[in-house]
């Protein structure tokens, strides 16, 4: 059974570059939000088994969505995704519960490999 991935990024770009990294390698894309409050609602929704968070997002920001989901559920494994020179936020994410974090523009090694160390 492919492991249920939530996308979660305010650029469909980066979402439709991530969502093409993981069908590639067998994951399985079960929804695409484009801010935190989107992304809480649809975790509740979707219960996906791993979710990749932007930090900067519109209504509600990455860091913020990690702490909700967390609320709902404690085990929830979230990859944030960041761009450059956002070490204070990653820090934060991380502190909120994230547990990995990939750099932007994404690379398909690096994201296979959070992955992977998250559900391992």
């Amino acid at each position: 059974m492919a492991k249920r991935i939530l996308i979660v990024d305010d650029a469909a770009f980066m979402r439709m570059m991530i969502k093409d990294i993981l069908t590639k390698n067998g994951y399985e894309v079960v929804g695409e939000a484009e801010n935190g409050a989107k992304a809480v609602q649809m975790y509740k929704e979707l219960k996906p088994e791993l979710v990749t968070m932007d930090i900067t997002m519109p209504e509600m920001d990455g860091i913020q969505a990690v702490r909700e989901i967390k609320k709902i559920d404690s085990s929830a494994k979230i990859i944030m995704c960041s761009a450059m020179g956002q070490q204070m936020m990653v820090m934060e994410a991380i502190q909120a519960g994230a547990r990995d974090f990939v750099v932007k523009p994404f690379q398909q090694e690096r994201v296979i490999q959070a992955i992977e160390k998250a559900f391992s």
